[in-house]
């Protein structure tokens, strides 16, 4: 078993097609993204337990108001099997995803670098699906802290290493697409919750009887279908040799652009240079203007606009709120839009990414900032002007770039520090995201509380919110416009850098007789990789059906 994780086992022969790797990504992707949609399990979770009448027992924290009393309830909560959960408590599950997925790929990013890609999915299958297991055994015994532990925690670290396992390893296939190559993968993350949520919910539809909502069911369920997509991902990494590139390709001389690195920058002295962290302020600061907006999309569209949304714009959300059948079709409608944006965040990965191979990184986020800026401006002046297509464009294109940070980051590493440790320090790197998860909700759910319990009028909540995140874009900016080549002095030496391919276990072109070029020419390779993005696409295809329909009613 050793043998058949170790990296030589692993490393490509001359007949493997490099466009075998972005559907093996894919596959971990699509299903370590269901962290994005576990919010669809919340409403369910929160009536799971039933009275003698039927009707829902009540809430471990029922009645509390302040922060403080809500935590002595989620306290109350991790052990209690006599009362319901609450969003509040369920809702640490999000930042237990995220803290962890930023923690684990930093801690052990080194790890994987050195044991290779296939090692590193396979762990990251048993994390997230054995997470999964032990979260269906919490909600069976009605026990949070199992569901916390199971896959918050253990589940989390499936997150981190899942997330940075085919990073470097697409770098390395693709050094002429760098951006699209990781924008690919990044692009399943964002769209594993686009095609698990249906399907969780249809799920949950099946499992349900009176006294219970299913869910402990499907977690299980879903936990054996990502076991297989992960496993068979994990067995579909190769790393290419040391000194492979592609067939009729020459790598572009990088002497006259002193942005895209001729070295490589050991991941023990990464963090040791400014770039790394004003890239750490750059990715912290996009996803801190995005996160906690895209979060609080629907109920921000809701009230904002109020009756206008349902062809009534003499009524305001206050009284919306008030009738039953008035709020189902006004949350119809803000579920179109997180369906929108929710596309837009997915294919956004692809799209900014892959512009970045020629518009350059620095360059992608100067756009990113600048016109993320200009988005939020414009969305606090449309607002007042209740124009709703120039609101929804406006946070369309907010998410796109939510999006696109992520997916070019990485490249944005492997110009300014070489591939040889992209994967580990951009593990480093995501601690800027854990961070981020934090900062962006407390921004907009704090302002957005204190304007409410000031007696701010609904469609006037979020117009200073829009500004302080355009403020946090002008921040990133500044930080992007810093960066600079990193200065040879933190280079490896070709003894250095000998000595860590030796000890990861890297082959040379010469000791393992592998050629130069893809093997898009053998008709048995090219069946293989048809299929292999047929097993990818057809779940993607689903998913954007899905969210489409979903989307639907925002223009309907």
């Amino acid at each position: 078993m050793s043998d058949f994780l170790s990296k030589e086992r692993i490393t490509a022969n001359a007949t493997f097609n490099r466009w075998l790797v972005p559907p093996a990504a894919l596959a971990i992707h699509l299903s370590i993204g269901m962290a994005y949609g576990f919010s669809v399990f919340w409403k369910p979770l929160g009536n799971a337990l039933v009275g003698e009448d039927g009707k829902p027992l009540a809430a471990c924290a029922a009645g509390a108001t302040t922060f403080g009393d809500k935590l002595s309830g989620t306290a109350k909560a991790l052990f209690a099997t006599d009362c319901n959960w609450t969003q509040f408590d369920l809702g640490w599950m999000y930042t237990l995803f995220f803290v962890l997925l930023g923690c684990s790929a930093a801690l052990w990013g080194g790890w994987l670098e050195r044991e290779g890609p296939r090692k590193a999915g396979l762990v990251s299958m048993l994390c997230w699906c054995g997470g999964l297991l032990l979260s269906a055994y919490g909600v069976y015994s009605h026990q949070l802290w199992l569901m916390w532990l199971g896959s918050g925690v253990i589940g989390g670290i499936g997150l981190g290493l899942g997330y940075i396992s085919p990073v470097s390893t697409l770098i390395k296939w693709f050094p002429d697409r760098r951006g699209m190559a990781t924008g690919m993968a990044i692009m399943g993350f964002g769209g594993g919750a686009m095609i698990g949520s249906p399907l969780a919910t249809k799920l949950m539809a099946h499992f349900a009887t009176p006294v219970s909502p299913g869910v402990w069911q499907t977690f299980v369920v879903l936990a054996f279908i990502y076991a297989i997509f992960m496993t068979c991902g994990a067995l579909g990494y190769r790393v290419p040799a040391v000194g492979w590139k592609p067939a009729n390709w020459a790598p572009p001389d990088n002497a006259k652009n002193s942005m895209i690195a001729t070295h490589h920058v050991h991941l023990n002295k990464a963090h040791q240079t400014p770039q790394f962290w004003l890239l750490w302020i750059v990715l912290c600061m996009n996803v801190s203007a995005g996160i906690g907006i895209i979060g609080a999309a629907a109920p921000m569209l809701q009230e904002t606009f109020g009756g206008a949304l349902i062809g009534q714009p003499d009524i305001g959300f206050a009284d919306i709120k008030k009738d039953e059948a008035l709020t189902a079709a006004a949350a119809a409608v803000g579920a179109g839009f997180v369906g929108i944006i929710s596309l837009f965040n997915i294919f956004g990965r692809f799209a900014w990414a892959t512009s970045s191979d020629k518009l350059g990184r620095k360059r992608t986020y100067f756009i990113f900032f600048v016109l993320g800026a200009l988005m939020y401006c414009t969305a606090t002046y449309v607002a007042g002007l209740k124009s709703l297509a120039l609101f929804v464009g406006a946070f369309c294109v907010i998410a796109s770039m939510y999006g696109g940070g992520f997916a070019t980051i990485p490249a944005y590493l492997a110009d300014m520090f070489g591939t040889q440790f992209v994967g580990a320090i951009h593990g480093r790197l995501l601690t800027a995201w854990s961070t981020a998860g934090i900062l962006g909700p407390v921004i907009v759910n704090y302002m957005h509380d204190t304007r409410l319990e000031a007696g701010v009028p609904f469609n006037q909540i979020y117009a200073p919110i829009f500004l302080v995140l355009a403020t946090l874009m002008i921040i990133g900016f500044i930080a992007n416009f810093l960066v600079k080549p990193v200065d040879k002095r933190y280079a490896m030496s070709d003894k250095e850098l000998a000595d860590v391919r030796k000890i990861s276990h890297e082959s040379s072109l010469q000791s393992n007789q592998s050629n130069s070029g893809d093997q898009t020419k053998d008709p048995a390779s090219n069946v293989i990789v048809i299929l292999a993005w047929l097993a990818v696409l057809i779940p993607i295809s689903y998913g954007v059906s899905v969210t489409l329909q979903k989307a639907w009613g925002l223009f309907s």
